[in-house]
């Protein structure tokens, strides 16, 4: 789910256990008869890191129960297969809702073994809204403007401004685009799904989707069961808790994450000179946001805006040496400029994450009811800050829109399945963004799935970066099918040892670099842009190859850490 970065998640008004009614269009002949989907035209869009790569276009029905009605146009990339042996589309998507997936196409036909690559023609494609496909959403340009409000409101007053704030956005989508938002939804995301797969000529899809991304597969298995071939969903979304309560229970699995930072930096206290004590280090770092709502770091760093930085340790623990060299540098030496520019490579916002966030909202307020009455937020969001006060106000204004929300929400599909091929799972047992027991959970609704779990990892997106146990799974099931089988009773099937977390290093701050923010705040990434992407500082992990950024600064990672914080980069938890 995205970030917020992110790939989501308790009471009040969410009506538990409803199910969507699916459309005849969607599960069958019986509905209206569809356009005639043209050939897609491929042309070179090639780059350094994927000179093979080429894009193409398709319309696709607006209302997908009016095929004859007005259509938008989605955006697609393509790595073409090579082998005589051609196991047809495997499609890919980053999550969000709200994630660009043109870049993943490269990215994916590259960290695959050579010879599974080869058998297939990798499809990314942006989703309906999003990035380069049209219309592209954006509902009200720069509301992630520094400095916000403090997410913890701190008085009525200060609650209010930001219940409008959010009560603006939500007004400001439903003027501008009131024609489209009743079809900016999972279901018709799902539908063009199978809109992909018949242009491109196959009888049946296969499909590897991350975070968000793997309840849009959940739901597409669920409306064509008959056309899934191969699916692997990884850092799976809890579908029983779609979209409310799932925020909710994030907001507990980040704190619990920054506190596993936190505890990391104190073990690392000759580095960082922060203390060795985890709960005063952690002291530090409130004491720092106390500092920051009355003085934002370089007039642009407030509380809210600290909070987006940090964010992406959750995802993603190679950000641990830079984000702890910026506190570091601010605490120990009151450098402010350092928190400046970790907010520039990870928290800021920009034109394309506004079009992210404006797909985002769409999607998930349509998607599912959430709470009418902000009393009840209120009472939610206070209890769970109790207990988890990281980034819990922050990721209830990011959701506060969906309390205002112009149109009405769907009911969610039930996405048991009994007809689906097996479905390889791919889970990390500390992931923050998608719980853990949202992945148990799919794996007992889908019938004959594979569970394989990382154990005691903490990063979102396991699959291809870096990772040789959880990555062998993923080949072996592309390849030929097969997926692992368990002990009886094992909820388990297959157990990969977590990767070693980050070794510490100080990282002087360098400026601006580009590329993409938290998952939630999703950017889009363009094919020519994200595999060349630099990789994160050789501080990040360890001794291994040497690896150039963008800014100058160079030095090195450990094996395997170039595709991790490149996948990152792809599924949108940093720039």
């Amino acid at each position: 789910m995205t970030s917020r970065a992110g790939m989501l998640i308790a009471a009040g008004a969410l009506v538990a256990g409803t199910v969507t009614v699916l459309p005849a269009s969607a599960a069958g002949p019986a509905g209206p008869a569809p356009r005639p989907v043209p050939p897609l035209v491929w042309t070179d869009c090639g780059t350094k890191a994927s000179p093979k790569l080429q894009c193409a276009s398709l319309k696709v029905p607006l209302n997908h129960d009016d095929p004859a009605g007005r259509t938008v146009t989605l955006a697609l990339s393509r790595v073409p297969h090579t082998a005589k042996t051609f196991q047809g589309p495997l499609l890919v998507n980053p999550g969000g809702p709200g994630g660009s997936g043109l870049g993943m196409a490269g990215y994916v036909a590259s960290s695959l073994p050579p010879d599974v690559a080869a058998q297939y023609d990798v499809i990314g494609f942006d989703p309906r809204g999003v990035g380069r496909s049209e219309p592209a959403l954006d509902c009200r340009p720069g509301h992630f403007a520094p400095v916000r409000p403090d997410s913890v409101p701190r008085g009525a007053a200060a609650e209010r401004a930001s219940v409008e704030r959010a009560q603006e956005f939500a007004a400001a989508c439903g003027k501008k685009y009131a024609d489209v938002l009743p079809y900016i939804d999972t279901v018709s995301t799902a539908r063009d799904l199978d809109r992909i797969r018949h242009a491109l000529g196959a009888p049946a899809l296969n499909y590897l989707g991350y975070s968000y991304g793997s309840y849009l597969g959940a739901v597409y298995a669920r409306l064509y069961p008959d056309r899934v071939r191969r699916m692997a969903l990884d850092s799976v979304v809890d579908p029983r808790g779609v979209w409310y309560e799932d925020n909710l229970a994030q907001d507990v699995a980040f704190d619990s994450r920054h506190k596993a930072f936190l505890a990391w930096v104190a073990r690392h206290d000759a580095v960082y000179r922060l203390g060795t004590d985890p709960h005063a280090v952690e002291a530090a770092w409130y004491r720092m946001r106390e500092d920051l709502a009355a003085r934002p770091a370089g007039g642009t760093v407030g509380p809210g805006e600290l909070e987006d930085t940090f964010l992406p340790g959750g995802y993603y623990d190679g950000y641990w040496p830079r984000l702890a060299s910026a506190f570091s540098a601010y605490v120990n030496d009151g450098d402010a400029g350092a928190l400046v520019a970790a907010y520039e490579r990870y928290g800021e916002a920009d034109a394309t994450a506004d079009n992210g966030y404006s797909v985002y909202t769409s999607v998930q307020c349509r998607d599912a009811a959430w709470p009418r009455d902000w009393s009840v937020w209120r009472k939610d969001n206070w209890d769970v800050h109790a207990k988890a006060p990281f980034s819990t106000w922050n990721n209830a204004w990011y959701n506060a829109p969906c309390a205002f929300w112009p149109v009405e929400p769907l009911s969610p599909p039930d996405v048991r399945n009994d007809e689906v091929p097996p479905v390889l799972i791919l889970q990390a047992t500390d992931d923050a963004a998608t719980p853990y027991e949202g992945a148990a959970a799919l794996h007992r609704l889908l019938r004959g799935s594979s569970l394989v779990v990382e154990d005691g990892g903490g990063n979102h997106g396991v699959a291809l970066a870096g990772n040789a146990c959880v990555d062998g799974h993923l080949a072996a099931f592309l390849a030929t099918g097969a997926v692992p089988r368990g002990k009886a009773g094992a909820e388990a099937d297959a157990v990969c040892a977590a990767p070693p977390e980050p070794e510490a290093a100080f990282v002087p701050a360098t400026g601006r670099t580009p590329g993409k923010a938290p998952e939630k705040q999703a950017r889009g990434v363009s094919p020519e842009r994200a595999p060349e992407r630099a990789r994160e500082t050789a501080a990040a992990r360890g001794a291994g190859a040497a690896v150039e950024e963008k800014g100058g600064a160079a030095g090195t990672v450990r094996a395997g850490e170039a595709a991790g914080a490149t996948l990152h980069e792809l599924l949108g938890h940093a720039r």
